[in-house]
């Protein structure tokens, strides 16, 4: 695992397990989501505002969009690397994705989410990002 605040990403390894295939031998389609989730946790870690870090905050933040382009299957037993990097964060969280090969850097899927605050106490959508996700950033608003 590779994690790097300063410049917003991070990179999980893993194996692609047998339960994830589909009946043609290849990795579900769907799958690729969980592994973005994967990456994008320990991206959030990284700057310690994973999914209990939020609501300790105040704050949830649900996926409103959620974006793939498959390039090429993934296979059993395959050795993937899974970057998570994070693009914006002034009024949402867009992080960017990008799957491939561990051992070729051939590239599998890229991917892209957006997620935004939402307030628990009222339940309402916020128009930026609060002031805590700028702190543990270290950026000012």
């Amino acid at each position: 695992m590779i994690i790097d605040p300063a410049t917003r990403y991070a990179e999980v390894k893993l194996r692609v397990p047998f339960h994830d295939l589909d009946p043609a031998g290849i990795v579900w389609h769907g799958h690729y989501a969980k592994y973005f989730e994967l990456a994008r946790c320990e991206l959030l870690r990284s700057f310690a505002y994973n999914y209990d870090d939020m609501v300790a905050s105040g704050y949830s933040w649900p996926v409103i969009d959620l974006r793939a382009r498959y390039v090429k299957s993934a296979l059993f037993e395959q050795e993937l690397s899974v970057r998570a990097s994070l693009r914006e964060w002034e009024y949402r969280l867009r992080i960017d994705y990008l799957i491939s090969d561990a051992a070729t850097g051939v590239r599998l899927c890229k991917g892209r989410s957006d997620q935004v605050a939402v307030d628990l106490k009222t339940g309402e959508m916020c128009l930026r990002s609060p002031d805590v996700l700028f702190a543990r950033l270290g950026v000012t608003p």
